[in-house]
């Protein structure tokens, strides 16, 4: 039996594992192991390789510390004071507090740098407060899901350092330029947001009061101080992204554990409305006990540990299939087309089926490096490309059959997966609007970077 026709038999075995449930990163080891026996390649070939990804990468060193940033500041409370001064801001707007959800998902992305813990933390907290203030609960999930895929535009971005360590640029650059394409996303959304609320009348109007928003924005301040901190750390160079994520979790350990006690002398309740509180108490959060660190650190673990597997293998995939010449095929495929727009809408159009069925990591890490050298030849500017790159994957996190945002979704708010789509899909439109507002306008992910 020719070689061809066994890896077409195991491409065809792991996809139906995959469609039975079986999770991605045995899905891709299975592939990985499969085809390796069949070009050649011995198997220990394949573990020195996944080993040598984190030997060689200190980059992604930060991929776990912006994970444990999002807990801490979840735990401490900040991500809670973060989506009350969006709702302040919002309220008095048909679907504001709806808004004030994809607000709040881009404020709490630019600390934690992570889509699903975004979706599962806003979905988690606002689900609830939407349903009762009238919103369709398949609506209000797929707010969260949608709010969600901001969580690796806006910096910190920890699938922007994976791509940054891949092709190695500049991880603080990549950053910058997810700045403006990742607000216009929040921006779409809520523009989508209300015009579906405005149809459906949904949502309780609130009055805009200047002293409710000063209220919540001295609330916020300590996220604010965070979203600053790694900014201006990593934008003056003053420390790299690692650092800067090293940074942050010791701002978020020392935030939670001195806002604990103090917020216990003044007594207030975290669930008291902000209207009744007074300012004073605005200025400290809910934190945590020292006790409570170990298990935000089990959480944070547990996601990593799922992650960096599938880092590992999916670089271990991306050189089997250049040893199996996939590299030289969809490369030659891509340039065939022409020019420097069929070129880039080609390479978008992988993405976006790609994204359809794989996780951003190993779409990032199987097709970026076969993708990026292309469009460069054509002239598009790398850091640009790598913002197209991403803000397409990041479309996949709600795009049917995988979706991984609309999986988070539905667990944290119990709606079934299947009952998302109606309104997802509407999010979905918006988002490919920008994306491709995105890929016409290079201005708008090179603007802010003062060597472009």
């Amino acid at each position: 039996m020719a070689d061809s026709t066994i890896i077409t038999l195991i491409s065809l075995t792991v996809t139906v594992l995959f469609m039975l449930g079986t999770p991605v990163l045995l899905v891709i080891f299975y592939w990985v192991v499969g085809c390796s026996f069949v070009i050649g390649l011995p198997l220990d070939n394949t573990g020195a390789e996944m080993l040598n990804v984190f030997n060689k990468g200190f980059a992604l060193l930060a991929m776990p510390l912006f994970i444990l940033t999002g807990d801490l500041i979840n735990k401490s409370g900040i991500a809670r004071r973060l989506s009350d001064f969006a709702y302040s801001c919002l309220g008095w707007l048909r679907g504001g507090l709806a808004m004030a959800a994809i607000g709040a998902c881009g404020l709490f992305a630019a600390i934690s740098g992570s889509n699903s813990a975004t979706t599962a933390t806003i979905g988690s907290m606002l689900h609830p407060e939407m349903v009762k203030g009238g919103y369709d609960e398949r609506f209000s999930a797929a707010t969260a899901a949608a709010g969600g895929t901001v969580g690796i535009i806006i910096p910190p971005s920890i699938i922007f350092i994976v791509y940054g360590f891949l092709m190695n640029l500049p991880i603080s650059d990549l950053f910058v330029a997810g700045i403006i394409p990742g607000t216009l996303m929040v921006v779409g959304m809520m523009v989508t947001c209300f015009i579906i609320c405005s149809i459906n009348g949904w949502g309780y109007l609130i009055k805009l009061s200047f002293e409710r928003v000063m209220k919540t924005a001295i609330g916020a301040w300590l996220g604010f101080f965070a979203i600053g901190l790694v900014l201006w750390g990593i934008y003056t160079g003053k420390f790299s992204p690692t650092e800067a994520a090293g940074v942050t979790v010791g701002f978020c350990i020392i935030v939670g554990l001195l806002s604990y006690p103090m917020n216990k002398i003044m007594g207030t309740d975290a669930d008291t409305p902000v209207a009744d509180k007074s300012v004073s108490s605005m200025f400290v959060v809910e934190g945590f006990t020292p006790f409570e660190i170990p298990s935000i650190v089990v959480r944070s673990a547990q996601i990593t540990g799922i992650l960096a597997p599938l880092i590992a293998v999916s670089v271990v995939m991306q050189q089997v299939l250049s040893a199996m010449g996939a590299q030289d095929t969809i490369g030659n495929f891509v340039t065939s087309m022409g020019g420097y727009y069929p070129v880039l809408f080609t390479a978008m159009a992988m993405v976006f089926v790609a994204g359809m069925i794989l996780e951003s990591l190993p779409v990032t890490i199987i097709l970026a490096p076969i993708l990026a050298p292309i469009t460069a030849t054509v002239g598009v500017d790398p850091i640009h490309f790598s913002v197209i790159f991403l803000v397409g994957a990041s479309i996949g996190f709600i795009t049917p059959p995988y979706g991984l945002n609309l999986y988070v979704a539905s667990g944290v708010t119990g709606v079934p997966y299947f009952r998302l789509l109606r309104y997802s899909s509407l999010y979905l439109i918006s988002l490919i609007a920008v994306w491709i507002v995105v890929a016409l306008t290079p201005e708008l992910a090179l603007w802010l970077l003062p060597n472009r």
